[in-house]
């Protein structure tokens, strides 16, 4: 943790406490530090080659898996005992216009223009409609909800499916290992959750040549085999895969399904736009990870035409028999890869949540110095591997877990195009019947890929249903609590200018030193100032009210980190601006509050803050919303360390509210 310096002509008087030593040091060390504290845009600091080598390794990890089972769920959705020329053509087709039309088209081309200060995602698309809407929309914020909370029942299921997918290989080598693979699938997710607090900066270098050689060995493979059967190479034309669907209506419903496993994955692009841009984003598609998904496919059809017998493991079998532990453990390899991938996008997904008002205060640890994107939440780590495990445990094999893996990713894409939708016309960047008829294609495609997933919620398909329903309840009630609260002290509140005249004739004492009183509203006074006035009768010469703000936009300038304003006599207000990609740091802030003006010691300020109780007071359901949003308040994170204030420095008092 990385604190405000001390000043440098300001030396103690007394010995220092472990964690005020520990402080000191911190303060000093940012004060080297708080000139960079600003989000750079990362293809300014590296290369256009070495971010899309990492582009590979962290955005196409998941979606670089989906050949191990894609194409082979496809086959047997078919029904067909022995696959023909009309299937596999059919579901080459469809798996190679997939990806071409929602991947490339719809992310490639349209959302990763679409971002907010070089960030993407469904949240920071949300906060680009809602500034250019001006005013909150509840539909709108539902969207958001619902996109959020789906993307939570894909990250338990990516891991699961993938991990578990990889390791069924190892029955190919050793037929006698099939009793184990449960087991080493969970150990191999155990030993991935266990490691994420140490951060992935370390094995990030390795994410990218891994991944590349993945993609190769994707390539390779599907070449090999191409040669066996290259009419496969007519799957390009659309038109076999309208015969398919159009002469197999019984199954194309159900084919449907899981050609969109082809795709998941696909919601990483926009997700992790902030972390690489757009153009190595681009290039790494384009260069290498698109082509090598085709000619495998490609591969897969031409070896299933060439040896049908191979159809229930179609992506195995393209090794050679002396090749196929290598294969095996490359795939474990790139699952456990795109496993970290999810898992990390399930971090920035929580903390953009916090910052927006949706999810209580979480602990969140930073990994990496100086990258915002390597978080660590404990909360978030521990219970997606409840609930991996409990889907490894539950459904036995990725052919059972494929039945639940569509809805989620499907829903979530569905919700991104809507509000993609909305940003264009709220822009003005196309007006709205316009807007609507860009996207109704892309629209049209997703809906029928989400309705056939839909059908299968009685085969497993209720289990990301499930999770986005109660995720997507308890930010409801979150964020609903917190609108009461605030409306609840808004209340009782006494304006900041009235306390001010009120305080210049006032007999209170005034001690040495600077008091910064922490308020959400900066144009109230603070509750904790009100009780200490009450209590103790004292007032230091130096009273500071510290607002700290979410912008909503995902990372501060340095001109927008702090302002300082002279309120009169001893009364002054800093805020502090942070992005909601940011953990706010109040500490490392000072920095910036020091040069917007703010003068202060460090060893004679105190912090203060005003510890609120909400009491359920509701009838019916309004109770038991309540109390779910009283039953979270109890997990939010200590604001002391949530926000980064010195330690020791703290200073609590408490109130009950009644909601």
């Amino acid at each position: 943790m990385i604190h405000d310096p001390i000043p440098r002509d300001v030396q103690p008087a007394l010995p220092l406490l472990d964690d005020e030593a520990l402080d000191i040091a911190d303060y000093l060390k940012s004060e080297q530090e708080a000139a960079s504290d600003i989000h750079d845009d990362a293809t300014h600091r590296q290369g256009l080659a070495a971010l899309s080598l990492g582009a590979i390794g962290v955005v196409y990890g998941d979606i670089g898996t989906s050949p191990i089972y894609a194409f082979r769920e496809a086959l047997r959705a078919t029904g067909a005992a022995v696959p023909g020329q009309a299937e596999v053509l059919g579901i080459l087709s469809l798996l190679i216009w997939t990806l071409i039309l929602v991947v490339t088209v719809k992310y490639v081309f349209f959302l990763l223009r679409a971002d907010n200060r070089g960030e993407g995602g469904i949240l920071a698309l949300y906060t680009l409609v809602r500034l250019a809407t001006g005013r909150r929309s509840v539909p709108v914020l539902l969207l958001a909800l619902g996109g959020a909370a789906l993307f939570a029942g894909d990250a338990a299921i990516t891991p699961a499916i993938s991990v578990l997918s990889a390791v069924e290989g190892m029955e190919l080598v050793l037929p006698a290992l099939e009793p184990w693979v449960l087991g080493v699938t969970m150990g191999i997710l155990v030993a991935l959750f266990a490691v994420q607090r140490t951060g992935t900066a370390r094995v990030a270098l390795f994410f990218g040549p891994a991944c590349v050689l993945w993609f190769l060995t994707l390539a390779g493979l599907g070449l090999w085999h191409l040669g066996e059967t290259p009419e496969v190479l007519r799957a390009f034309s659309p038109v076999w895969g309208v015969d398919f669907l159009l002469d197999h209506p019984g199954v194309a419903f159900v084919v449907l399904g899981a050609i969109f496993l082809a795709v998941t994955g696909g919601e990483a692009l926009y997700a992790d736009l902030g972390h690489f841009g757009r153009r190595p984003i681009m290039l790494a598609w384009f260069a290498l990870v698109l082509p090598a998904l085709v000619l495998n496919y490609l591969g897969q059809g031409a070896m299933v035409l060439a040896h049908p017998e191979q159809a229930e493991e179609s992506f195995f079998g393209l090794a050679p028999e002396a090749g196929l532990p290598v294969l095996v453990m490359l795939a474990t390899a790139a699952t456990v890869i795109a496993s970290q991938a999810v898992i990390s996008g399930a971090f920035s997904m929580a903390r953009g949540a916090v910052q927006l008002g949706f999810l209580p205060r979480l602990r969140i640890r930073h990994t990496a110095e100086g990258q915002s994107g390597q978080i660590y939440i404990g909360a978030v780590n521990w219970l997606l591997l409840w609930g991996v495990l409990w889907l490894v445990l539950a459904f036995g094999s990725s052919s059972a877990l494929a039945s639940a893996y569509g809805i989620a990713v499907t829903g979530t894409m569905v919700l991104t195009t809507i509000l993609g939708a909305l940003y264009l016309a709220r822009t003005g960047r196309l007006r709205a019947p316009i807007a609507a008829l860009a996207v109704l294609p892309i629209l049209s495609v997703e809906t029928v890929f989400l309705a056939s997933n839909l059908a299968k919620i009685g085969d497993g398909g209720y289990v990301p249903v499930l999770i986005a329903v109660v995720v997507g309840f308890l930010m409801w009630c979150w964020w609903r609590g917190t609108q009461a609260m605030r409306a609840r002290v808004a209340k009782l509140a006494i304006p900041v200018d009235s306390f001010v005249r009120m305080m210049r004739n006032s007999s209170v004492n005034v001690i040495p030193g600077t008091a910064f009183f922490l308020t959400g509203d900066p144009q109230v006074v603070p509750s904790a100032l009100l009780h200490n006035l009450k209590h103790n009768r004292v007032l230091h010469e130096q009273t500071v009210f510290l607002t700290v703000e979410t912008l909503r936009v995902p990372y501060a300038t340095a001109d927008e980190r702090a302002s300082v304003e002279m309120l009169g006599g001893c009364f002054l207000r800093l805020t502090l601006r942070f992005g909601f990609m940011e953990t706010p740091n109040v500490s490392r802030a000072m920095a910036h509050a020091r040069r917007a003006g703010l003068k202060f010691d460090v060893m004679a300020s105190t912090f203060f803050l005003g510890r609120r109780r909400a009491v359920a007071t509701g009838k019916g359901l309004e109770l038991a919303l309540d109390r779910v949003f009283v039953a979270l308040s109890r997990m939010a994170a200590d604001p002391t360390e949530f926000y980064h204030l010195p330690r020791g420095r703290v200073v609590e008092l408490g109130e009950r509210v009644a909601i």
